[in-house]
């Protein structure tokens, strides 16, 4: 079915986004996975491009528009190209918001030139070794000496956590608070007391550092609180819709790329004196993986639609939960059925096929898993 979804503009980008990948990320990627970590000059190039800060004003040096539709694009783009490691989503889609609705203006002024000129990368530190989607279970604290908090604690399996200047810490404010108890404060590269662990070993997008923080008595000036005091929740819960859309966005690319190597590949490819596609098991399951990508297709494309509605509310959570837990679980069936159509060449890893299904397992995991999609969506429907 034809997309209605994006302008004669958005493809304009698209295109831009092709270049970008072609001449400042796919020739550097094997050595970038080999590294464990990007280099900053292709950051500093995404910032050039005009790719990082879509949403953010144009005073800062953003692009001054928030239509989402551009940062799905994005999505799309990078996923095609097998890239994640260069995580400009979860810069853009994911950090971004909580700077632009949440900062105050000296704030902006400070952070958000860097952020979109690719000089300041950043992060966001929720999960700790005991406590993932449980923010009740978040022990990093942070106490009142008065012009500044001291902050303590540790966190693990932070997305761009080597390359950070700016770090978004959720930390304990009141500790008898529980989740109500807790704040956002920006750490900066350089603090006294901030520390990063190790690189993660991660079975797959080896190139997106991954690492653990620690705090050992950081002292975090007051000006660096972002948003209400005792408000990290409602922020984090209001910013959630949008990462999740986002990360289904990167599914459905995910599992229809998959899908158009693995057909050409069967047409190609013989057995028993015919091409695989003329064997009826596999024509079977070409056929499922196509449907199930088209119905998947056209409702997150209705989630993106209505989240880039400037009319609207933008797209509710239960409704981003569902595209987040359906697009992923269908990227990692599409991703095994076409690495076991690809036979033994599936499991080399210079096969695209095999990348793609390492690369997006953390699909069902990262921004809420599967589990707790289907609780999110089961507590609006049964209470």
């Amino acid at each position: 079915m034809k997309r209605t979804l994006y302008t004669e503009d958005h493809e304009a980008f698209r295109a831009v986004v092709r270049t970008f990948l072609e001449k400042e990320v796919l020739p550097h990627y094997a050595q970038w996975e080999k590294d464990g970590i990007v280099s900053r000059e292709a950051w500093l190039a995404a910032g050039r491009q005009g790719l990082l800060g879509l949403a953010v004003e144009e005073e800062y040096g953003g692009g001054g528009n928030p239509d989402f539709r551009y940062a799905s694009v994005l999505a799309e783009e990078f996923t095609r190209a097998a890239a994640p490691g260069l995580a400009i989503g979860l810069h853009n889609d994911i950090i971004g918001p909580y700077l632009t609705k949440l900062a105050t203006d000296e704030q902006k002024r400070r952070w958000l030139p860097g952020f979109c000129s690719g000089e300041i990368v950043t992060a966001i530190a929720m999960t700790e070794p005991g406590a993932g989607s449980d923010l009740q279970g978040i022990r990093t604290t942070a106490e009142d000496h008065g012009d500044h908090w001291v902050l303590n604690g540790s966190k693990t399996f932070i997305s761009n956590g080597i390359l950070a200047d700016l770090v978004i810490v959720v930390a304990k404010t009141t500790p008898e608070g529980g989740a109500h108890g807790l704040s956002l404060l920006v750490v900066e590269r350089g603090m006294a007391g901030f520390e990063r662990g190790r690189n993660l070993d991660k079975i797959g997008q080896k190139s997106q550092d991954t690492a653990e923080l620690f705090f050992e008595d950081v002292r975090v000036p007051k000006e660096n609180l972002l948003g209400e005091l005792d408000g990290a929740f409602v922020h984090l819960m209001t910013n959630l819709a949008q990462e999740r859309l986002a990360i289904a966005v990167a599914g459905i690319a995910g599992a229809e790329h998959l899908l158009e190597l693995t057909t050409r590949y069967v047409k190609e490819r013989e057995a028993f004196g015919r091409p695989l596609a003329r064997l009826q098991h596999v024509r079977f399951e070409i056929a499922e993986m196509a449907t199930e990508c088209a119905v998947t297709r056209t409702f997150v494309d209705r989630c993106i639609a209505e989240h880039a509605d400037p009319t609207g509310l933008g797209l509710d959570p239960v409704n981003a939960s569902m595209a987040k837990w359906w697009a992923t679980e269908l990227q990692k069936r599409v991703a095994d059925r076409c690495l076991q159509l690809h036979g033994g060449y599936g499991y080399m890893s210079e096969f695209p096929v095999a990348r793609a299904f390492t690369d997006g397992r953390i699909q069902t995991i990262y921004g809420g898993t599967t589990e707790i999609m289907k609780e999110i969506i089961g507590r609006s429907l049964l209470g």
